[in-house]
């Protein structure tokens, strides 16, 4: 498998939000840290009981549209979440070179759009912290289609909504479920990420070539154009 992207047949990129444009790091520390604090003392229990309550429900939903529903959550918590996301929203930040990647793809000429699976509401709040979308055609929430990227069905709806040659598209996601549903959707190009959550090591990436390093990418796409 060739580490080098074929830059001049791809004409669409696609790219994910949350471990890919921005440190997970926040995202982590929300659902591990945070949220467990919050729920603990909302329920005046140990931190322990609360992870030991909140975990087998966060595993139960993993990869549902529902894992990454605000509403969903703080209608079964009894919390408002996204109140809570705002407590620790300095932790919102890019991943080093991001930004870079996203001018040369602009410079490039590549038609761009953000896929997140991420909830409105949770998208805001980053874009309020990230100055993102003025770099994208489009910034596409899964949760406008009813369905998670996991799913095919969020693939078909995605090429109704924002028409791409699968052929002709690059996909960069910091998840090997999406990534292995992009795929089997016919997507012809596909990254997944190294170091998703800068306060960890590298996340092993198994079939797919990881990017470690934005600067690599600029480099090669601007030499192509």
């Amino acid at each position: 498998m060739s580490d080098t992207l074929p830059w001049n047949a791809i004409d669409t990129v696609l790219l994910d939000m949350d471990g890919t444009l921005l440190d997970l790091h926040f995202d982590n520390h929300f659902w591990l840290q945070h949220l467990p604090q919050r729920y603990a003392e909302h329920h005046q229990c140990s931190l322990a009981q609360a992870r030991a309550e909140l975990l087998p429900l966060f595993e139960a939903h993993a990869g549902q549209l529902t894992w990454y529903c605000l509403d969903f959550w703080s209608a079964e918590l009894g919390l408002d979440v996204a109140l809570l996301k705002r407590e620790v929203a300095h932790l919102i930040q890019l991943r080093p070179h991001a930004q870079a990647f996203l001018a040369a793809l602009r410079q490039a000429g590549k038609r761009v759009a953000l896929i997140t699976n991420a909830h409105r509401d949770s998208l805001s709040l980053k874009l309020e912290k990230v100055e993102l979308a003025p770099w994208f055609e489009r910034l596409i929430s899964a949760h406008d289609y009813g369905f998670p990227k996991e799913d095919q069905q969020f693939w078909f709806a995605l090429q109704q909504d924002f028409a791409f040659s699968p052929a002709r598209t690059l996909f960069i996601d910091d998840s090997l479920p999406i990534l292995r549903s992009a795929q089997r959707y016919g997507i012809a190009h596909l990254r997944a990420i190294s170091h998703p959550d800068s306060r960890l090591g590298a996340k092993p990436s198994e079939e797919f070539i990881a990017i470690e390093d934005y600067r690599l990418l600029c480099q090669a796409l601007l030499s192509s154009a």
